[in-house]
């Protein structure tokens, strides 16, 4: 399915109902530069043409030119205008149906769906307008599905993103518990090496005490012994004198 599209049909028929005067020529010589492609020399007189005093028609006709040089964001303001206005019902139906379509050139699928919705309430016969509807009711739910696929692939994302990210900082406690666990292993054993040369020195220091208590005891036994020894001889010496 493809859109229908009207634009350029209604931009002619229109010129007809213009009285002759300065605005008037300004909005046949729009339509001729756009009956001949010239749409920017076409949009020019149209606004030249609405600066003077403002006509639904011009208007309209300003809508379609921009329509043709893709400007469908300003061709949506300029038929949405004249669809709020009270104009006759035939232009207000074509504002509609050409809204609907800048609206499908910006896949604004709801917003034309809306339009031409509005375009068959005002003539129910347009069969253009009916098959442009349902052509923007599958669009907007081909829309609707995608925006709804893309969503879920979000919400997938973002719980992998939370998983992984759980899972990193999981693996970070678990690395900073190691390490911790690592350093405290390490410090016990420092502290068992510590222990274990402090006691080596103290065995060091008991035994050399240990020796200097033999030796201080030898000495005395020894000096006990000269003592005695000394006696001895005195004792004899003093006997040999008698």
């Amino acid at each position: 399915m493809r859109i229908i599209n009207k634009i350029g049909i209604t931009v002619l028929l229109l010129s007809l109902c213009f009285a002759v005067d300065a605005q008037t020529k300004e909005i046949r010589h729009g339509n001729r530069n756009f009956k001949n492609g010239n749409y920017a020399e076409a949009e020019k007189d149209y606004k030249s043409s609405l600066d003077k005093k403002y006509n639904d028609k011009a208007q309209f006709n300003l809508g379609d030119a921009y329509y043709q040089q893709r400007n469908f964001e300003e061709a949506a303001r300029s038929f949405q205008s004249v669809a709020d206005r009270n104009v006759p019902k035939n232009l207000e139906a074509n504002s509609f149906y050409n809204l609907g379509n800048s609206m499908m050139e910006q896949q604004k699928y709801a917003e034309a769906f809306d339009a031409y919705k509005k375009c068959l309430k005002i003539d129910p016969n347009d069969e253009d307008a009916r098959y442009n509807l349902e052509y923007a009711r599958q669009k907007m739910l081909m829309q609707q599905q995608q925006q709804q696929e893309q969503q879920q692939q979000q919400q997938n994302q973002d719980n992998k993103d939370q998983k992984d990210n759980q899972e990193q900082q999981q693996n970070q406690q678990n690395q900073e518990e190691q390490q911790q666990g690592q350093q405290q292993e390490q410090q016990e054993q420092d502290q068992q090496q510590q222990q274990q040369q402090q006691e080596q020195q103290m065995s060091k220091e008991d035994a050399e005490r240990m020796l200097q208590a033999l030796e201080n005891q030898e000495k005395e036994t020894m000096d006990k012994m000269n003592e005695a020894k000394a006696a001895k001889m005195q004792k004899r010496k003093i006997q040999k004198d008698w």
